[in-house]
């Protein structure tokens, strides 16, 4: 599975030798020098894996860790370093990075690495509901999701446009107050992309919405629901037909 990975090291030529090795397998690869760099790429890009150097110049490793966590919890990090910095990566470890490499590192323990990153699948949840939107956040995230959300029309769409993701869980009464051009586009979406319907209305009245508006779905949610109706959903939508 191709990955997003941010190289983060202030050794060009290590950086880019990592960058090598990822780039011939497939993966996407953006190089940051320092943390302050690392951070602006963090809060404007999307990333699977972060290789993040300890000893870097200005805000050091473990501080720009801690700084991608805020920006992201769910952000998967592995620290690299040359040095004999054992209380610095402990902190790292204790908040939650993957682990450790030791420089010089060979290749397999690189793409080793790049192996424990098993995100499962891009979702995009479109729903104006907080309460709802952080109940299911937490399920989908400990299932390995990359997850992004939108609490509006508007913000739907320009999510779809920056990235299309794997799988869109829509609420339908978000689509109706998009607006007529915004819940046309929606519509139209939910034709080509895997789209779950969840939504308030129950049994005909929900059915009849939904053959009204012509949406086709791959799974229509009542709330409240089990998160393993969600789970069951999501993963038929993401998974490939054999």
């Amino acid at each position: 599975m191709k990955q997003r990975v941010l190289i983060v090291d202030d050794d060009v030529d290590h950086a880019e030798s990592l960058a090598d090795v990822l780039d011939m397998r497939g993966h996407s690869v953006a190089l940051a020098h320092s943390g302050e760099e690392a951070i602006d790429s963090f809060r404007s890009g999307e990333f699977d894996l972060v290789l993040l150097d300890v000893k870097l110049p200005g805000i050091n490793g473990v501080e720009t860790f801690l700084e991608l966590k805020k920006i992201r919890p769910a952000a998967r990090v592995m620290m690299m370093t040359g040095y004999s910095l054992e209380q610095l990566i402990a902190q790292a470890i204790e908040n939650g990075a993957l682990g450790v490499l030791y420089k010089p590192f060979a290749a397999t323990e690189l793409l080793a690495t790049l192996g424990q990153v098993t995100v499962r699948g891009g979702l995009l949840v479109a729903d104006d509901d907080p309460d709802f939107v952080d109940s299911i956040v937490p399920i989908l995230e400990a299932a390995d999701y990359d997850l992004r959300i939108a609490v509006n029309g508007r913000e739907a769409l320009v999510e779809l446009d920056r990235r299309m993701p794997d799988c869109l869980i829509l609420d339908l009464g978000l689509a109706v107050l998009a607006g007529p051009q915004a819940m046309t586009r929606l519509i139209e979406t939910c034709g080509t992309l895997p789209t779950i319907i969840v939504t308030g209305a129950y049994g005909a009245e929900a059915s009849e919405s939904i053959a009204g508006f012509g949406l086709r779905t791959h799974g229509l949610l009542q709330k409240p629901f089990n998160p393993r109706e969600l789970l069951a959903a999501v993963g038929a939508a993401v998974t490939p037909a054999a």
